[in-house]
């Protein structure tokens, strides 16, 4: 929802902060205090001392409207009576129309005393077209219909009023010169304020002007939520009460705090906590159509939640939302006749549906035994991509579940499965297979399915077909040339513009966005229409350079450019005449502004969702001043079969191959909903001859185009045959459809259904997935809509459960009387599936380039060693232990990560006149960046520096496996010439020993289970250092064999495994970690004293030049 109420408090404190801005308004500051449960009287009186010395009124600030009919004003009381007032009140229950709740809420503010006629009324509301100011010179509680009584004047789109149209317009009623200059000018800068601020709805009920000042008593506003982005600075952080009767759950927080973070759309609406109906719903339009239909069942009073999520959540996403609604569902007390969770959906545009199944399976999974508890019946309905796998894994997850698990895909008419739950309807045996998968016909498939379809009975034939009743559908007269009776004169009263095609199998478009899967979709849709060359000619991208980007058109690769700047592409490509922008709501405006300059441009479809309504109107009036057709915003598109279709419309490959969007048929239809278009598609192409045009208009409360633009191309189209309107509740637009019905503008069959019936049913407001679906008046509702369709001469089903029925009814209606007359089918060609995709089903296996088996990032929480990351910070096992995971593969015993941290410790650094830190200052000196210094002391690690780990692991290890004395040891190695790895040190000596080494022998003597090999090299110290005392066992001989001793004797390692770590070289890999700490340090030391070049001062250089030359 964009447009959100806000309390009163929080309106007269934005109005405080910014009525005067542009100028005094001549209102005197709102003085108000707000009380809640929470609240200390002694914080707030000292806070506001005026409430101790001032007469009060005092009311609650919960949204509820017509307050002092209603006896929820405490009028004149000193702060005693206030305090009693209240406590009289807070926290009980309180029945306002059909809602009941508690009153937790309240606002005192000084008492204004004033006559009745100092009491006026004004009110700012926005609609499509205009900003309306309503005013009214008597104001208060006894107003009554003040749109009928009040003066209005309307400020039109990018317009703007002055003091003078306010002043002549609104206050012809008062008569005071004085007070119409000053209500003149408090007009006007509250006018300001309104549009500054994206307010939606301001009313001030009532404005009381006496002779000193002007007072806001009562004040009632929303705000335009998606403007946050612009407004949050000036707003502040605004909280966005519910409607009186339905408190505010932390499980409603929470979804919306995911939804805050999230790309996809995640909602919850808690309506009955106790309810045995609960519903985890995929889509806007879909979760609105379920709500309808458990309440056209009789479910109403037993539906528990109202939700959705869509826009392609993760895994990780689905889960937490799954988890949330099954935690709900299993805290409330048991129902006697078990409780039903219905998990239903559209078909999907582009959400992979197993992907999301992961995640509810895994919550289902967690939540068994409680499942069981309480008897719960699972319904399952979905399709999309890569469903197949999703409702596959379902069953069988189903099967252990120990519940009944039923699962349907689009064979099945979407809210079949509520009449299942409800036990209205039959449960269904499972459906045929399908014949196509992903984007890939199965070899076979379309003539199979042909005969399938001709053996169910095919509508094609003009029979009734299934679910069809026996009564007739009453059409219009049909004249002698297949017309309809009266259409020419019709189009005369219709605009060129009005009926002007969209698109056709030449439409060029340019992608506003790096959008590559809805590109190559709409490329894979061209092909299997058979165009001859691809829509997409351009895109715009203008965080790169310009380039080339590579697409698949069939099976060939072709390369598609990419502009920085759209007057490139345009420039460019002078045969595009489309635009689909896939902006984002920040950036949606300005860029869908910008093209609009360019005259080649006439359809624009804005896919984002949150633009500013503000903004959204704009863009309208700018494209009704060029011409330009706007589809969206909060839209998946539209389609246009054998055509063009609109970024990922249609869903993939799969779906349009079902629903036969590849070629065209006689049905033409509108919607809002982007998920219910392809719900449309699937629904027609079972019911009649398929689909010749489909646009989703978008979900916002003000969309580009109307749902008359549409009819009206539909009415001119000739092939157009049959129009199916799917409206939902909020708005006004499908009463000019009833209006085109009634004087003839509309003369072809029209199905319509308007979705959201459920509203009137529920005792609070509930916002829906659209912005736009809340009705603000009676005449907005579904069912006003509904019954006013179908008395102007729509086709109105009861509900949409039997919307095919009737379309199929109608269409068949269409059939026999000639006016259709379906043509032979002919297959598409077929697409190579990508080979990304083919392997996300399992269709086929490739050896892989490279393996690992320490960490997998794929998941929805980083894996170390299988471990995920929150356990490894949980558990605190320190770098000791992401060492263990990532090396070793396991999680060794808490004093062996505490070896591995010393060793990181004492190698961190020896000083900077060792050659690896040498090296790295040298570097860092000459202006080399971190990685490059770094890397130059790394490559001087060797036997001769820091190296020596593995060889003195090798040489301990095998000489105390072959049982050598270590005198005999010593020997050895002397008569072979080589020195010992781990023994000697230029500095130190047994005199002046390493105190790194005796800290690490003396841990590992302590700790470790057993420490043979480095008890070995001491008595090898003994000996070497009897000859000369600098002999001494050094940090790398210490290190080396105690990591050996861990390796043998902890317990996690074979013996096979502890020689194949000495052997692959990972004792050296000890140092190399610990002194990269110290190389980094020197860097940042060199680069923050701000040293210049090194050069290596002559007098520390011995030259030596060969002697004949001398």
């Amino acid at each position: 929802m964009s447009a959100k109420a806000i309390s009163e408090a929080t309106g007269k404190d934005i109005l405080n902060r910014f009525l005067n801005v542009n100028g005094s308004s001549g209102a005197a500051q709102c003085r108000f205090a707000t009380v809640n449960t929470q609240t200390d009287w002694s914080q707030l009186t000292a806070k506001n001392p005026w409430l101790l010395d001032t007469p009060l009124v005092v009311k609650p600030d919960q949204l509820i409207k017509r307050r002092g009919k209603l006896g929820l004003i405490g009028v004149k009381k000193n702060y005693d009576q206030v305090k009693q007032w209240i406590s009289e009140r807070i926290n009980k229950d309180q029945k306002i129309g059909n809602a009941v709740g508690k009153l937790r809420n309240f606002i005192i503010e000084p008492f204004v005393p004033h006559d009745e006629a100092e009491e006026m009324y004004v009110c700012i509301y926005s609609h499509r077209s205009a900003d309306t100011i309503l005013f009214y010179h008597q104001g208060g509680v006894d107003i009554g219909d003040v749109d009928a009584k009040a003066l209005k004047l309307d400020v039109l789109v990018n317009n703007k009023t002055s003091i003078e149209e306010i002043t002549t317009k609104l206050l012809k009623h008062v008569t005071d010169a004085t007070n119409k200059k000053r209500i003149g000018n408090f007009i006007f800068a509250l006018y300001n304020a309104y549009v500054d601020l994206y307010f939606t709805y301001l009313e001030i009920n009532p404005l009381v002007v006496t002779k000193n000042s002007m007072y806001i008593l009562d004040l009632a506003a929303k705000l335009d939520s998606t403007a946050d982005f612009i407004c949050r600075p000036k707003w502040g952080d605004v909280d966005y009460p519910p409607p009186f009767g339905r408190d505010a759950y932390p499980e409603e927080a929470y979804i919306a705090d995911l939804d805050a973070k999230s790309g996809a759309s995640l909602k919850l609406t808690i309506l009955n906590r106790n309810g045995r109906i609960w519903t985890m719903v995929a889509g806007g339009g879909a979760s609105v159509i379920y709500s309808d239909t458990i309440c056209d069942l009789g479910g109403a009073s037993e539906l528990a939640n109202y939700g959705e999520y869509s826009g392609a959540p993760s895994e990780q996403q689905t889960y937490e939302y799954a988890k949330t609604i099954l935690t709900l569902m299993t805290s409330s007390p048991k129902h006697p006749e078990g409780k039903v969770l219905i998990t239903g959906g559209g078909i999907a545009n582009f959400t992979n549906v197993a992907a999301t199944f992961r995640g509810i399976i895994t919550a289902l999974r967690e939540f068994q035994p409680k499942l069981v508890e309480h008897d719960v019946s699972i319904f399952v309905r979905r399709a999309g991509p890569n469903y197949q796998e999703g409702l596959r894994k379902m069953r069988e997850f189903g099967s252990s579940l120990g519940i009944p698990l039923h699962v349907f895909g689009p064979e099945t008419h979407m809210t079949a499965i509520c009449g299942m739950a409800l036990g209205k309807r039959p449960i269904s045996s499972t459906a045929q297979a399908e014949f196509s998968t992903a984007n890939f016909l199965l070899p076979g498939g379309q003539q199979a399915q042909s005969e399938l379809k001709a053996a169910g009975g095919a509508v094609n034939n003009g029979g009734n077909g299934i679910g069809s009743s026996s009564h007739s559908i009453k059409l219009p007269p049909i004249s002698a040339d297949g017309t309809i009776a009266n259409d020419s004169s019709v189009h005369n009263n219709i605009t060129n513009a009005q009926t002007r095609k969209l698109f056709s199998n030449t439409t060029k478009a340019i992608v506003w966005g790096m959008q590559q899967r809805a590109v190559q979709s709409m490329l894979d849709f061209d092909f299997i229409c058979r165009r001859d060359e691809p829509s997409v000619v351009a895109m715009v991208y203008p965080f790169t350079g310009d380039h080339k980007q590579k697409y698949y058109w069939g099976h060939k690769e072709i390369l598609i450019p990419v502009y920085k700047k759209m007057s490139d592409a345009v420039k460019n490509h002078k045969d595009v005449d489309v635009m689909v922008n896939f902006a984002s709501l920040r950036s949606a405006y300005e860029s869908t502004l910008e093209v609009l300059e360019f005259p080649q441009i006439r359809t624009v479809a804005i896919i984002a969702e949150g633009i500013p309504e503000n903004m959204t109107r704009k863009l309208i009036v700018a494209a009704d001043k060029k011409g330009v057709s706007i589809i969206g915003p909060a839209t998946v598109g539209g389609v246009k079969p054998g055509c063009f279709k609109i970024g990922n419309t249609g869903g993939m490959l799969d779906n349009i191959l079902h629903s036969k969007l590849y070629r065209p048929g006689s049905v033409a239809y509108v919607s809002r909903s982007g998920g219910m278009s392809n719900e449309l598609n699937n629904i027609v192409s079972k019911a009649t001859d398929g689909v010749l045009e489909g646009i989703a208009i978008g979900g916002d409360r003000y969309p580009g185009s109307t749902f008359m633009d549409h009819i009206l191309r539909y009415q001119a189209d000739p092939e157009a045959k049959l129009i199916v309107l799917l409206g939902e509740v909020g708005g006004t637009e499908e009463y000019e459809v009833c209006a085109a019905l009634k004087d003839g503008r509309i003369t072809k069959p029209l199905v319509a259904w308007c979705i959201g019936t459920c509203a009137s049913m529920f005792t609070s407001e509930v916002q829906f997935g659209h912005a736009g679906s809340c009705a603000n008046s009676n005449r907005e509702t579904a069912s006003a809509k509904n019954k006013s369709l179908r008395e102007a001469g729509a086709y109105v089903p009861d509900s949409f459960d039997s919307l095919d029925e009737l379309i199929q009814q109608v269409y068949a209606e269409l059939v026999k009387s000639g006016r259709i007359v379906p043509k032979e089918e002919v297959p598409p060609p077929t697409v190579p599936m990508d080979y990304s995709w083919a392997r996300e089903l399992g269709l086929i296996r490739k050896p892989a380039s490279f393996m690992t088996s320490i960490c997998d990032e794929r998941g929805q929480e980083l894996l170390y060693a299988g471990m995920p990351i929150s356990e490894v910070l949980n558990k605190d096992v320190g770098i000791g232990g992401v060492v263990s995971l990532l090396w070793f593969q396991r999680c060794l015993p808490p004093y062996v990560c505490k070896f591995f941290e010393m060793c990181l410790m004492v190698t961190a650094d020896h000083g900077p006149a060792v050659s690896g830190a040498h090296n790295t200052i040298v570097c860092a000196r000459a202006g080399k960046d971190l990685v490059s210094s770094v890397v130059s002391g790394l490559l001087t690690i060797g036997d001769r520096f820091g190296g020596a780990l593995d060889g003195s692991a090798r040489q301990f290890s095998e000489a105390y496996d072959s049982n050598l004395h270590p005198m005999d040891f010593v020997n050895q190695m002397r008569k072979d010439g080589k020195l010992i790895m781990g023994i000697g040190h230029r500095v130190k000596s047994i005199n002046n020993p390493d105190v790194r080494v005796k800290i690490i022998k003396e841990f590992v003597l302590e700790n470790f289970p057993s420490c043979p090999l480095l008890k070995y090299a001491l008595e090898v110290e003994k000996i070497t250092t009897s000859k000369k005392p600098n002999l001494i066992l050094n940090v790398d001989g210490v290190i080396a064999t105690s990591f050996v001793d861990m390796l043998r004797n902890c317990g996690s390692f074979t013996s096979e495994e502890a020689q194949e770590y000495i052997n692959i070289g990972a004792i050296n890999s000890l140092f190399v970690l610990g002194r990269s700490i110290g190389f980094i340090g020197h860097y940042m030391d060199q680069k923050r004293l701000k040293q210049g070049l090194y050069r290596h001062p002559w007098d520390d250089i011995s030259y030596v030049m060969p002697e004949q030359f001398n």
